[in-house]
């Protein structure tokens, strides 16, 4: 399986970004939002106006979000704050609890389902270009764990990888559970930023206001850092 380079991992943050910055670009170019083209159609085949069909089709990508950052809080629940934003891979310890008795990569599994709300902004070649590029650079990122999982783990992680999915998660779980307690205050603050883009959507599928998306995206950072200062020193 192709693996990221250490550079791509360790900056995966800024690569997520990229794609998603080159995605919104597009709008230079065409400046229709595959989400309002998707409403226009909508609006013609049921009859409905423009606004309604709005409503709902950014209204779907605003819930396709918000299942984006509750199954990454619940992943980062079982992994820490620390270990979800730090550059190194960490293989020394195997988590095999809550949504990783469903899907290995829940994380990961979460920024796909982000690619497709948020692309919903961008033109229908840059919604191309989020979907195809984030998923494609998940891939890259979890050949590179797995690898450093399966070397340091062993026959234990190859059982694990026979059980469980990589990416696309089992509605039944696959594995027994192994006892790990969540951390939801930790799993909060390590998706602080996932939740302001869904923040954004919501306000932008309510009102129709693009700066709700605008505030989601920038304020982000901010919201992450605040998030990180306000999680007690031993939660982390």
């Amino acid at each position: 399986m192709m693996q990221a380079t250490d550079l791509e991992f360790r900056k995966r943050w800024w690569f997520f970004g990229g794609i998603c910055g080159v995605s919104y670009s597009f709008l230079f170019l065409d400046h229709v939002p595959a989400g309002a083209r998707l409403a226009d159609g909508l609006a013609a085949a049921t009859h409905c106006s423009e606004t309604a069909a709005l409503h709902v089709v950014f209204g779907a990508a605003a819930a396709v979000m918000v299942v984006a950052a509750l199954v990454r809080t619940w992943g980062s629940a079982y992994l820490g704050r620390l270990v979800v934003h730090d550059e190194a891979v960490h293989g020394e310890d195997l988590r095999a609890d809550g949504p990783y008795r469903h899907v290995r990569n829940p994380l990961y599994f979460g920024n796909v389902l982000m690619s497709v709300a948020m692309s919903q902004i961008a033109p229908v070649i840059g919604c191309a270009v989020m979907i195809v590029g984030i998923t494609v650079f998940c891939y890259r990122l979890i050949g590179r764990e797995e690898a450093t999982l399966e070397a340091e783990q062993g026959e234990r992680y190859r059982a694990f990888m026979r059980a469980v999915p990589r990416l696309w998660p089992s509605i039944r779980a696959r594995i027994p559970a192994s006892g790990g307690a969540p951390d939801w205050i930790n799993g909060l603050s390590a998706e602080a930023f996932f939740w302001s883009f869904a923040l954004g959507l919501i306000g932008f599928a309510v009102s129709l206001n693009v700066l709700w998306v605008y505030g989601g995206l920038m304020f982000s950072p901010l919201l992450s850092w605040l998030a990180g200062l306000a999680l007690p020193k031993r939660a982390l």
